[in-house]
């Protein structure tokens, strides 16, 4: 009616949806959780998700499922091969995606592995914007390097630099004429880059990348697991996109392109899942060879006939505006809630997580004791709040003396499930942030004194420096 208020009026962004059931949460006392941190030898991967009070250890599988998700899954073809759920998990992803051929994994990491056990050989170079850990370590598992090539702005946690997931093209070319052209089998982009800060890719970027790519006969492959808040940046902060929908810049996207990986944990709204989507039909044989192998049927691919359906309808659920703008606005009020407490994160917020510089924050702790494995620890032990050390415990590089090269940066992710917590839970996570900042001198580092070969921070085993 007239002189209504318009949504537009509002400061206040609601959350998109009501709260339909609920899972009680555990209350640990401080000395409770001492005994748990000590028991888990100073590795929040190895708390018990009962020591928790709030678990932003990751975004991946950790969200709410939607009504219609669940509505989804009592339709559930549970047929081993040629499965109708399967029909509709294909026909989703390639209408997003645009890529015939659509192969389900279990999750991402089983798709890169597929993917890099048929593309890529011993001794190649794999460059990217930066891989993920579970990337990484499957390139490095088939004997290649993953070379990291994003631009000099993502160094800078401080700068407001709205695409600070891009990859330096000029680096990339670089890298090709150096090692060859003929020993880079692909190149990958993740979008947002999650090691990076949950920083966006750019469409710009997108397309320049994937020039170099055609100049050079490469191929071009998404690492799409967060590709709905890729777009809402596009959308957001890129010029000429503003009135796009995000399934159409999701597209646009995609089309740059040859082929895609995907946890469906994260974008996909569901709890388990993901997939790769290429459009060369010979890869696809091989990968579908290969997933018979060690994943099951391509027709479910290690997935359940429910799971798929989820996936089918969470797909969809991601590129909701109202929904993405919830998202986005949610994960910025956190970084807003830890700035005013003196505690400083990358910026601009990025789409899934809030990122802690541990460096700023400790500089007394130096590199080889852990500075953000030993914050995301007090923060921990202070307030029950699980998140995870992205920093040399996760990608240090042991040398041959017994040293390592550190990692770029020292970070510690706060990663918010999708569609779980409240604002009063996340209003109790800055009021732990602010004791923690204000004690923060008092913080010393940690040593490990036991790891994998692989993916060390899954498992590792930490002590307090003498």
């Amino acid at each position: 009616m007239p002189g209504s208020p318009t949504e537009d009026s509002f400061r206040t962004i609601i959350e998109p949806f009501r709260v339909h059931s609920v899972e009680p949460i555990d209350l640990p006392t401080r000395e409770e959780r001492r005994a748990a941190l000590e028991l888990a030898h100073h590795n929040l991967f190895g708390l018990k998700a009962r020591d928790v009070i709030i678990d932003l250890l990751t975004d991946s599988g950790t969200g709410a499922m939607s009504t219609s998700q669940w509505a989804g899954m009592m339709k559930g073809d549970e047929s081993y091969a040629g499965s109708r759920s399967y029909e509709r998990f294909r026909d989703t992803v390639t209408s997003i995606t645009g890529f015939p051929e659509v192969i389900p994994t279990h999750q991402g990491r089983a798709a890169e592995r597929i993917l890099f056990s048929v593309m890529v050989e011993s001794g190649e170079v794999v460059p990217s914007n930066t891989h993920f850990d579970t990337t990484r370590a499957n390139i490095e598992y088939s004997g290649a390097e993953a070379r990291d090539l994003v631009v000099a702005e993502a160094r800078d946690t401080q700068s407001e630099y709205p695409f600070k997931g891009n990859m330096d093209v000029t680096a990339l070319e670089r890298t090709i004429a150096e090692v060859g052209v003929e020993q880079v089998p692909l190149v990958v982009v993740t979008v947002t880059n999650n090691s990076g800060g949950g920083q966006p890719v750019s469409m710009a970027n997108l397309r320049e990348v994937r020039s170099v790519c055609d100049r050079h006969g490469i191929p071009l492959i998404l690492d799409a697991c967060r590709f709905a808040e890729n777009a809402w940046f596009i959308k957001e902060r890129e010029p000429g996109y503003q009135d796009h929908k995000p399934e159409d810049i999701a597209r646009e996207m995609f089309s740059l392109a040859d082929g895609a990986t995907m946890s469906a944990k994260k974008d996909g709204m569901s709890n388990i899942g993901g997939f790769l989507a290429l459009d060369d039909q010979e890869t696809a044989a091989s990968c579908r060879n290969l997933l018979i192998l060690t994943e099951g049927f391509p027709t479910y691919g290690g997935m359940a006939g429910y799971d798929l359906e989820a996936v089918a309808v969470g797909l969809w659920e991601a590129l909701d505006e109202d929904y993405l703008r919830y998202r986005i606005r949610s994960t910025a009020y956190l970084a807003d809630l830890a700035r005013s407490a003196g505690v400083p994160t990358i910026r601009p917020a990025g789409g899934h997580a809030v990122y802690i510089d541990a460096t700023r924050l400790l500089p007394h702790i130096p590199p080889s004791q852990y500075p953000a494995q030993a914050l995301a620890c007090a923060i921990y032990l202070e307030g029950g709040v699980r998140g995870v050390e992205i920093g040399s415990v996760m990608f240090g590089k042991p040398r041959a003396d017994g040293t390592e090269t550190p990692a770029a940066m020292e970070l510690v992710r706060l990663a918010i499930p999708r569609r779980t917590y409240t604002q009063s839970h996340i209003d109790y996570v800055g009021e732990v942030l602010a004791l923690v900042a204000a004690g923060a001198d008092r913080l010393t580092g940690l040593k490990i004194v036991e790891q994998a070969p692989w993916l060390r921070h899954f498992t590792a085993k930490l002590a307090p420096v003498d």
